[in-house]
């Protein structure tokens, strides 16, 4: 991914965070004819054994019926996308709209990459443990958590057997957050303003986002 300085995201704690907040990841393996290939995936990021070249386990589950898995070679490399908000910055926003005219639009967002090897799973226990991880994860808010022990269990066994395990074993981060941080205080906070007051969600999270890097 092209970081310029500006935007390059280096504090672990925001890294991991800002991924167990988007909750999914889109991953790009090639396949066996040279074409790239993606899914989008709810994710988990397993950090508890990481080091200086183990980042840990990016854990999902893909269909069965995806061709993508099949494709995935012993050892194959894969990309795991994690995409947070994102908005367009008009250069109305810009003092140069008002002086030079030395302006242009521009696009706003947060994202993660995440490299490494992948390995495909079709064990059933793997996936039980797996899908029970997911959906505590993504219920645990909840007032009243939903546990895969409710499901008609003949009704889960089949579903089991529609998936497989995808695991990123993670060699490789690169976080970008582009915030408007290469421009100055004032363009900055008319930017927020100017999002701030969008109907569109996406814009009002990065106004709130840009709000921190201040």
């Amino acid at each position: 991914m092209y970081i310029p300085k500006h935007f390059k995201v280096n504090d672990w704690a925001e890294i991991t965070g800002f991924v167990a907040r988007v909750r999914a990841a889109e991953l790009v393996t090639v396949d066996t004819a040279g074409q790239p290939v993606g899914t989008l995936m709810p994710c988990i990021w397993d950090i508890s054994n990481v080091d200086d070249a183990n980042y840990g386990l990016l854990v999902m589950h893909m269909a069965r019926a995806n061709p993508q898995w099949k494709s995935i070679e012993l050892g194959a490399s894969g990309l795991a996308i994690v995409h947070g908000p994102q908005a367009y910055i008009s250069p109305s926003n810009y003092e140069g709209k008002r002086t030079d005219h030395k302006v242009v639009p521009t696009w706003n967002y947060q994202s993660v990459h995440l490299t490494g090897r992948v390995e495909v799973s079709e064990d059933v226990e793997l996936l039980r443990h797996l899908v029970s991880d997911l959906t505590n994860f993504h219920e645990r808010e909840r007032p009243k958590p939903w546990r895969v022990e409710e499901a008609d269990p003949k009704y889960f066994e089949a579903q089991l057997r529609g998936i497989v395990a995808i695991t990123l074993r993670i060699t490789g981060v690169e976080a970008k957050y582009k915030l408007s941080q290469n421009r100055s205080s004032e363009d900055r906070r008319r930017v927020i303003g100017d999002l701030g007051s969008s109907v569109r969600p996406d814009d009002q999270e990065i106004a709130d986002e840009m709000k921190k890097t201040l």
